[in-house]
């Protein structure tokens, strides 16, 4: 799957996502927002990002989403892998940094679906 099939998902958790507006885990989660996605903001860190409820992890979502951002280190990202396989969600966004040779073994092992590309970019 290639970016643009990822980005007509319309449903997305963002992983690491942070109240601090320096960091790309706010930037993202703002610019998905921004362009109509519904967006579940996901760190252990926040009660609320930007007046929204944070969740803790994946499994305390509402609903599923089509798609999971990864903002974290990709040790972090190894278990959000599991979780991911673990809920039935089938395709991940990789930010640069978050990606190591182990976690899209993993990915692929799992059959989950991975880009690796910068959102902020892919939505211009």
């Amino acid at each position: 799957m290639n970016p643009e099939q990822m980005l007509e998902m319309k449903k997305w958790a963002v992983v690491g996502a942070t109240t601090d507006e320096s960091k790309y885990g706010y930037k993202i989660y703002k610019k998905l927002k921004k362009y109509g996605y519904k967006v579940y903001p996901i760190s252990p860190k926040y009660e609320e990002i930007d007046g929204d409820k944070a969740y803790k992890q994946l499994e305390d979502l509402p609903e599923k989403p089509d798609v999971v951002n990864f903002v974290v280190n990709p040790r972090i990202g190894m278990s959000i892998v599991e979780q991911c396989s673990k809920l039935g969600i089938k395709n991940i966004w990789l930010q640069p940094g978050t990606v190591s040779e182990e976690l899209l073994s993993l990915a692929k092992e799992k059959d989950i679906n991975a880009v690796q590309a910068c959102v902020l970019v892919a939505l211009r």
